[in-house]
């Protein structure tokens, strides 16, 4: 293929997308690729893969399936962050009893009144 044709193609190609980080699903191809995989991709990279036949755009139910996925994998990944960072002590009433004591026999400083 001339290098001159290929380059017009993607331009073109590249012209048609209006999105600017459109959805993209791969096809399965001679060289290993794997069919059915949606990508947010940029719009220069989807009109490669579009102009190589490596990928056709998401239509409107692959784009929402897409983003539900990313929004339930977002929502887990914060839970598990928050997991991380949240701790939690055990106390017995009888430690409140005894820091409730403690705190009362504290005495004020000299000089305060």
């Amino acid at each position: 293929m001339d290098l001159k044709q290929y380059f017009k193609k993607i331009n073109d190609t590249e012209e048609t997308i209006n999105e600017q980080y459109p959805l993209i699903v791969s096809l399965e191809t001679t060289d290993g690729g794997k069919a059915g995989v949606v990508v947010e991709v940029s719009r220069r990279e989807a009109a490669k893969a579009l102009a190589e036949n490596r990928a056709v755009l998401a239509d409107e139910q692959q784009t929402k399936a897409y983003f539900e996925r990313e929004a339930a994998r977002r929502k887990t990944a914060e839970k598990a962050d928050l997991s991380r960072r949240l701790q939690i002590a055990i106390i017995s009433d009888s430690d409140v009893r005894n820091a409730a004591l403690a705190m009362e026999k504290v005495e004020e400083p000299k000089g305060s009144r």
